[in-house]
């Protein structure tokens, strides 16, 4: 079994961003020398997210409006606190902050429209996303 751990980092120029990461999930699943496995991608804050879903701007634009409406900016109890993303940290819950995707043979095993995002609720500051991948290699 053989392990592999890389970071992505992102600092959005906006405070909500939704990010194409496929491409970079997929170098370091490559990196890592893993032909059968799995690669776990995981948001290190609680007010971002990793989803996988359409590229399709439309679709976007319908997800920001869908979490706008489940979670809008409003008075939330957590802004007493001096904070005031309370709305971020619900879309957090909403869209969850990680996946487990197939790797095989060597790729990562997506359906044909499945892409893999990154969702920055309060950005504007350096955030992580922690990919690691699990699996078999031909080297060991």
């Amino acid at each position: 079994m053989t392990s592999h751990t890389e970071y992505l980092w992102f600092e959005t120029a906006k405070q909500e961003e939704f990010v194409r990461i496929t491409d970079e999930v997929e170098a370091i699943v490559a990196r890592s020398g893993v032909t059968d496995g799995m690669v776990l991608v995981s948001a290190m804050h609680i007010t971002a997210a990793v989803y996988v879903n359409d590229w399709e701007s439309g679709l976007i634009a319908d997800i920001k409006d869908w979490l706008n409406h489940l979670a809008p900016k409003a008075n939330y109890r957590h802004h007493q606190t001096g904070e005031d993303n309370g709305e971020a940290h619900l879309k957090n819950l909403i869209m969850h902050h990680q996946v487990i995707l197939p790797i095989t043979e060597g790729q990562l095993d997506l359906g044909p429209w499945q892409q893999v995002f990154y969702a920055e609720f309060d950005g504007q500051r350096r955030k992580r996303v922690v990919v690691k991948v699990m699996g078999i290699s031909e080297l060991g």
